[in-house]
This record gives structure tokens, C-alpha cells and sequence, in this order.
């Protein structure tokens, strides 16, 4: 059964375009139809199927390599059998004997009997002579979609791209924010704590059995997610709109630091999601259904978040299905509403007022190639160098320009960080 799911979830993500998190939610579904999922069972699933993206190019190098020609397009589904068995004979510690004959009965169920004996034969090899192609394999190269490391390439060079690429191979930790005054709440996680400020945790049972979860005292956030709402100077008191908004990691951040927070989203489950979040952390947010290039508050905000949609690839730890369904066309049409959303914030922002702008992406079009743009068109708006701003920022953070910068490398001695553009903006006039 949790091989049976793990095969119809990465069919869904590689053949139809969808994403890991809602592949996954309704494969579960679908699946505990017809019979009880164990909370093992999909744990196993989901970890198979996430092992299998994140050594996706090696694992098609290796099935290439055993085959005289390859599959026909109407055997897709005995490729995801191959696929799946690769990833747990030669990245999951999976008993050979079991990674074989579970995937051959895999077959027979999905209906590729005609391929039993090929995926047998391609298996078996790769059992014996696996291990020593893999030495052979540009590892880094192999598991980077070709779109974003040939883009990484041209804008960081193919040293720091390598780098990158590293640690996408690795199950990131998890990490959380807490709430003011409760530190005392990180001890009794028995995380470590980051000098970003963020808490992280190895190993933990669930998220929602941790202590302090049921009292409201911490909320699930990235380290590097945690860090563009730390960029204005002062929150205490202050209006700030937060433009969309959901899930609402930022938006807790700010009210917890007594900022008076407008919350907007266009998405009415994810606006629903947002307000259960400040529910349970017990923080007063105004959630307003709408959309955010459109939106105008009544008065002049102080500052504005913008938490801008974006292709996410600084978050590839976390969602290796991102670059195998996404592609160049997708950061043009985000890039798109990026600039919307910056141009809309001017209007909402008072003279004086500051403007963050975030992406969760590696992408320049998403970061300083647009702020440059935008600044070349906007007169009464400037960048606000970050130099020497905050203690929770290490130099290399900082762009040139003033810029925050992360890449997924950064804190590698704790597990490294997703990979975010943050720019903060000040609306001189």
C-alpha cells in the first residue's frame, strides 16, 4: 500500500504538473478509501517519493545506463516503478531483496506486467553495480533541472551552483519562531538555537506534539523565512499591511512585536488557514479576502510586506518537486505580479513608510534585476541598504547593494537554510 501510493503521488507531480504537498494530501485521501493508512506507512510514502525528486537525474543516469533503448512513452508507469525501486535500493537503505520484489508486485498491480522482467533484470544490475556508477556521476549536475543550473551558472557562477545543489540532497531540519518571552520554550524543544534567532530541530516526533504547540507559544517558519520581516526598523505600534499574506509565519512575527497587522490574501482557504494560525497563537490580526494589487487601506500604513508569490526555488530542501514542474515561463509570469505588487505598495505606504519585499527564490528576475527595475521607473521610492543593519544578519547575507541574499548552503553546519531576496525600501515623497 505505501508503495502503491508513492507511485500514484510522483505520477501526479512528474506527469501532471502538481504539486508535491497536494499530490501527497490526495493520494492519502484517495488511498484511506479503501483501506487504513498507517501513520508509518505514510511516512515511508512520503519520504520515498521526496527521496526519488531529490536524486531524480541521477536515478534516470542510472536506469538509462541499463537500458539498449529507451522506454517507450506508453511505459511511463513501469518508469515510475523503476524510479521508485532505484531510490529505495540505492538511496534509502532498502533491503534489495524487498526494493526488487516489492517493485516487480508493483507492476503486477499497476497493470505493467508486460515490464516484470525488465524491471527485474534493471534492478537486479543496479543492485550489484549501483553503488560504483554512482561514484562516476556528476552528482550535483545530474539532480539539477537544466533551467535553473544553467541560470545559476550565469548569476552566481558554477562553484556556488555546486554548492547549492549539495545541500538540496539533504532532509532539511525543521525550524520554528517563537514568540517573545517564551525562550524559555526553545529549551524545552531541545533545539539548538540559530544566530538568525530561529529554533531548529533535528529529529521531533510531530510538529503538533511538541510542547507549546496547543499554547500558541511558536509557529513553524525557516530560518531564512523568519528574516525579511526582522528588516523594519521598528514595529511596535505601527500599521503595517502584509500582502499576501498566508500562511501567516511573517504575519505572526509582526503582531507578536506589537504591530498593528492588516493580513490580505487572495486565496479564502488560505486567508482560513492564516486566522487559524493567529487563533491558536492567540495574536490579534485583521484578515481581509482580497486581492492585494487591488486593496487600499483607508489610512496610510506605516509599512508594507510584501511576500511576494514567487517560482520558490531557494526552497528546494524543502520541495524538491519544484524544478521538475516548473519552468522559465513560470518565473516570467510571477515576476509579473512581483512588480504589481511593488507598484501597488506605493500607494498604500505613507512618505517616510518602508516597503519589504521577499521571495523564496534564487531567481535574479525575482530579486535584483525587478528592484532595480522598479527603482529606474520609481522616483519617490529608494533602496534602504541593509549594511551593518542587524545582529541576526551575517556580512555575507548583505548584498552589494544592500540587499539580503540567502542560499540554501548558508548555516550548512546546522543543515543550511532555504534560499531568499529580501529588499527593504523606503517612499521618499
Amino acid at each position: 500500500m505505501p508503495r502503491v501510493l508513492a507511485a500514484d503521488v510522483l505520477e501526479d507531480i512528474l506527469f501532471r504538473r502538481k504539486s508535491f504537498d497536494d499530490a501527497f494530501a490526495a493520494g492519502v485521501v484517495h488511498r484511506a478509501r479503501a483501506s487504513v493508512l498507517a501513520s508509518r506507512d505514510r511516512s515511508f510514502s512520503y519520504n520515498l517519493v521526496a527521496t526519488t525528486l531529490r536524486r531524480l537525474g541521477q536515478i534516470d543516469d542510472l536506469i538509462d545506463s541499463c537500458l539498449e533503448t529507451p522506454l517507450p512513452s506508453k511505459a511511463r508507469g513501469a518508469l515510475t516503478i523503476l524510479r521508485l525501486g532505484v531510490a529505495q535500493l540505492l538511496f534509502m537503505n532498502v533491503s534489495a531483496y524487498a526494493a526488487v520484489d516489492t517493485s516487480v508486485e508493483l507492476a503486477q498491480f499497476r497493470r505493467q506486467g508486460a515490464y516484470k522482467k525488465l524491471i527485474n533484470a534493471v534492478l537486479r544490475r543496479l543492485g550489484r553495480e549501483g553503488p560504483k556508477m554512482i561514484l562516476a556521476q556528476d552528482v550535483c549536475r545530474l539532480n539539477t533541472a537544466v533551467w535553473l543550473w544553467d541560470n545559476w551558472c550565469t548569476a552566481y557562477g558554477e562553484d556556488l551552483t555546486r554548492r547549492i545543489a549539495d545541500v538540496h540532497l539533504i532532509r532539511p531540519p525543521l525550524d520554528i519562531s517563537v514568540k517573545p518571552n517564551f525562550e524559555e520554550v526553545a529549551a524545552d524543544l531541545g533545539g539548538t538555537l540559530l544566530p538568525t534567532g530561529s529554533v531548529r530541530l533535528h529529529d521531533h516526533p510531530g510538529v503538533e506534539t511538541l510542547p507549546g504547540f496547543d499554547q500558541g507559544y511558536w509557529w513553524v517558519q525557516d530560518a531564512a523565512a523568519a528574516l525579511p520581516a526582522k528588516l523594519f526598523p521598528h514595529l511596535k505600534g505601527k500599521r503595517i499591511a502584509d500582502l499576501c499574506a498566508a500562511p501567516g509565519g511573517k504575519t505572526a512575527q509582526m503582531a507578536a512585536a506589537g504591530a498593528d497587522v492588516t493580513a490580505i490574501d487572495r486565496s479564502e482557504k488560505r486567508l482560513h488557514l492564516l486566522q487559524e494560525n493567529m487563533d491558536r497563537l492567540s495574536l490579534d490580526v485583521s484578515c481581509i479576502l482580497d486581492d492585494a494589487v487591488k486593496w487600499r487601506p483607508r489610512e496610510a500604513c506605516d509599512g508594507v510586506l510584501i511576500d511576494a508569490p514567487c517560482s520558490a526555488t531557494g526552497t528546494l530542501r524543502r520541495h524538491p518537486d519544484i524544478q521538475w514542474i516548473k519552468s522559465p515561463n513560470d518565473v516570467v509570469g510571477v515576476a509579473n505580479i512581483q512588480r504589481a505588487l511593488l507598484e501597488a505598495s506605493v500607494e498604500m505606504v505613507r512618505p517616510g513608510g518602508t516597503i519589504i519585499f521577499a521571495t523564496c527564490s534564487l531567481q535574479p528576475e525575482e530579486g535584483p534585476f525587478l528592484i532595480d527595475d522598479f527603482l529606474d521607473s520609481f522616483t519617490n521610492v529608494r533602496r534602504d541598504p541593509l549594511d551593518d543593519y542587524a545582529k541576526f544578519l551575517t556580512s555575507d547575507m548583505i548584498t552589494e547593494d544592500g540587499d539580503l541574499r540567502t542560499f540554501p548552503y548558508f548555516l550548512s553546519d546546522h543543515g543550511g537554510m532555504d534560499g531568499f531576496f529580501a529588499a527593504r525600501l523606503i517612499r521618499t515623497s
